[in-house]
């Protein structure tokens, strides 16, 4: 978005994306100043005309629409609160800010800012233009902050005075966690809203409304069931995404069917996956998240990292993402992985694949695709060893079959009265107390003296372990 320029009470268009601000025009007669959003034209982008201009036509985030939620309250002109809506991209931030712009009849005055390109300058010139407006003409105004996360804490400082003294109402936009990415005085005069991404029935209603919709596409394309499911699997829940690609199908179609002759005037353009494969640049992945491609790829994926071809490993990571694939089910594979096939192999591995999913937490797709990535790598290229699946499943084998015997006096718990009259933590020697910290001791039940479950290979951290346990083995024992 380009910076904002202010001149004669008027706010000039931000972008060419069809968000405008609203701007004041004054009525003949009464000095005051009255505003309209200007309707986007019929050239503007497919998502921009389709754009909700009332709450019946918002599809998706139903729990905070539902009647008497706190957002509904606010856009139906409710008690004004400063707002972060906290979502990934593509679920209707700007367009609810938007709509609460509109509330009370249209009486508020909408700004629109980038967090990219506007700095403290053009900030404080908009709050000053809104005390203005609120002095002169009684109307307050909703200050839209998109990416509010990229302003530093100094620009965010600077929103304090306005928002506490109310006089802008602040609609902050971002796709990270406030919690982690927004200034805590600015949280707490803020009512958080965490949107969530469309599911695939909310994005079929989108399209198929779009293609029948006198504003978007009018029945001028026929979308094919298998058409439809491939845009829904591109979107990966970003109703703009959706949104978009219909858009490059549709004009892709139809100028298919203007230069065929044999096939113009035939009726509407048909939009199916060969169509919507031409239209995007990315080629619609054959993937089910419910079917088979899911557990193939998944299966693929994890043998890749485990035959430690980081290569092949990316490519089927790769897949999952741009098919849409639930990233915290990738990171929580990763975990799994890390421990049952790498193990103390490489000790920062299951570390690797735990940050990476922390990551997919709090900052989301599409940037963390790039942890994701680099878990991927690591733990592809980390020495393997399955010694430790290994070690708790054959101690898991045991004690289903029985093998489990009785804990060892001295190694029950002792901190109660009447413990050592039974016998319970007598004559329990503390390994501190011997001077390379390791003693003889029996630890497991009778039954189970001498059982070895954990066998360390000789691979990566491993190696040390494996020449080092059967010492330590040996001085527990009390063997030479």
């Amino acid at each position: 978005m380009r910076d904002l320029s202010v001149s004669d009470g008027r706010l000039t268009p931000m972008s060419t994306d069809g968000l405008f601000e609203l701007d004041d025009t004054p009525v003949a007669g009464d000095g005051a100043a009255e505003s309209t959003l200007e309707r986007p034209s019929a050239t503007a982008p497919l998502a921009v005309r389709m754009r909700p201009r009332s709450l019946d036509e918002v599809v998706g985030q139903r729990h905070l629409l539902r009647p008497g939620a706190p957002l509904r309250r606010l856009v139906e002109g409710g008690a004004p609160a400063s707002v972060l809506l906290y979502g990934p991209p593509g679920t209707g931030k700007t367009t609810l800010a938007r709509l609460m712009a509109g509330a009370d009849g249209g009486a508020r005055h909408f700004v629109a800012l980038s967090a990219l390109s506007a700095g403290v300058k053009e900030l404080r010139a908009v709050i000053e233009d809104a005390r203005h407006r609120l002095d002169r003409h009684g109307r307050p105004t909703v200050l839209f902050i998109d990416e509010v996360h990229r302003f530093s804490k100094t620009q965010q400082d600077a929103l304090l005075g306005a928002v506490e003294d109310r006089l802008v109402l602040l609609v902050a936009a971002t796709t990270e966690n406030p919690s982690f990415s927004v200034v805590s005085p600015l949280l707490s005069r803020s009512l958080v809203l965490q949107l969530q991404s469309l599911d695939s029935d909310e994005l079929r209603e989108l399209l198929r409304r779009a293609v029948a919709d006198r504003r978007g596409l009018d029945g001028a394309v026929t979308l094919t069931p298998e058409g439809e499911d491939t845009l829904v699997r591109l979107a990966a829940g970003d109703a703009r995404r959706a949104l978009t690609a219909l858009e490059a199908a549709a004009d892709g179609a139809l100028s298919d069917q203007g230069s065929d002759q044999d096939r113009a005037g035939d009726g509407p353009a048909v939009i199916d996956v060969a169509a919507v494969e031409r239209a995007v640049t990315e080629v619609a992945v054959r993937y089910d998240r419910a079917g088979d491609q899911h557990y193939d790829v998944i299966s693929a994926f994890i043998k890749s990292i485990r035959g430690s071809d980081p290569d092949a490993a990316l490519h089927y990571l790769a897949r999952m993402i741009v098919a849409g694939e639930d990233p915290r089910f990738i990171a929580r594979r990763l975990m799994v992985h890390a421990s049952e096939d790498i193990g103390l192999a490489d000790p920062t591995a299951l570390q690797a694949a735990t940050a990476a999913a922390q990551v997919v937490q709090l900052v989301g797709m599409p940037e963390a695709r790039l942890a994701l990535a680099q878990a991927t790598v690591h733990l592809a290229t980390a020495p393997k060893s399955n010694a430790v699946i290994v070690g708790i499943d054959e101690a898991m084998a045991d004690v289903r079959a029985g093998a489990v015997g009785a804990v060892p006096p001295h190694l029950r718990d002792g901190h109660y009265a009447g413990a050592q009259k039974l016998g319970n933590a007598v004559g329990y020697r503390y390994p501190h107390s011997a001077a390379d910290g390791v003693l003889s001791q029996q630890y497991p039940p009778d039954a189970l003296v001498g059982r070895d479950y954990y066998r360390p290979t000789t691979h990566g951290a491993e190696r040390v372990l494996a020449e080092r346990l059967p010492k330590l083995r040996r001085a527990v024992r009390g063997e030479r």
